[in-house]
């Protein structure tokens, strides 16, 4: 693949058409939000777009002329014979590879790169067109739920709703003291201060239904 240096203007002084349509494609090539590079057969780098060296904080022409496996380590032992063998059948198809990464100032990451093998005729060796996407980071799984009889629930619920101790004894057929009872148990089992974080900590942590009105416990649902 030439380069834009590479292509002398014609004797006119123009430039010749297949470097003026080149360059705008690579204008559009950095637009692109997917990193996608271009590397001959061998792995050497030819092209990124900005979205490909911003993973490793780095500008495009600063990762030219170097190997893109310098980069990524490929985690299919098997993508490199299968693309010696499309080369050899003249095949030109996708070949997806899972590989890991490193960013700028990052941890570890894992994606898949997609191979196209390109070339202007079967016979001739063909350049890598690579695209990335990075798997989604997994979802922290979710914390343990608090416990809350029954009786707490409704308590947190009427707390939630507003209600005074006495409009919650009431409701439930309690006195006040076994209303501030309960609170205060659920109060030194959460090591929280006051209702206030009592009735956060019940949302945070599933003992009441979320987008609810007026409140009530998940398991009343």
């Amino acid at each position: 693949m030439r380069t834009t240096e590479d292509c002398a203007p014609l004797p006119s002084g123009r430039l010749d058409p297949a470097v003026i349509w080149r360059n705008r494609a690579l204008r559009l090539l950095d637009h692109v939000p997917m990193p996608i590079a271009v590397c001959d057969f061998g792995g050497g780098i030819l092209i990124v777009n900005r979205a490909m060296a911003a993973e490793f904080g780095c500008l495009p022409g600063q990762l030219r002329h170097r190997r893109i496996l310098e980069f990524f380590t490929l985690r299919d032992t098997g993508t490199l014979e299968a693309l010696t063998e499309a080369v050899r059948l003249h095949r030109r198809s996708q070949y997806p590879a899972r590989v890991s990464w490193t960013p700028a100032g990052g941890s570890e990451r894992h994606g898949e790169m997609t191979v196209d093998l390109v070339s202007d005729t079967p016979e001739q060796t063909p350049n890598l067109l690579l695209s990335l996407q990075a798997a989604e980071p997994a979802a922290p799984p979710p914390g343990p739920r608090a416990e809350a009889s029954p009786v707490e629930a409704r308590i947190l619920a009427a707390a939630a709703r507003g209600d005074t101790t006495a409009q919650i004894a009431r409701a439930l057929g309690i006195t006040p003291d076994g209303v501030n009872y309960h609170l205060a148990r659920l109060s030194r089992r959460w090591r929280v201060p006051n209702r206030t974080a009592l009735v956060a900590r019940a949302y945070t942590t599933g003992v009441l239904a979320p987008d609810t009105w007026p409140p009530q416990p998940a398991d009343s649902e």
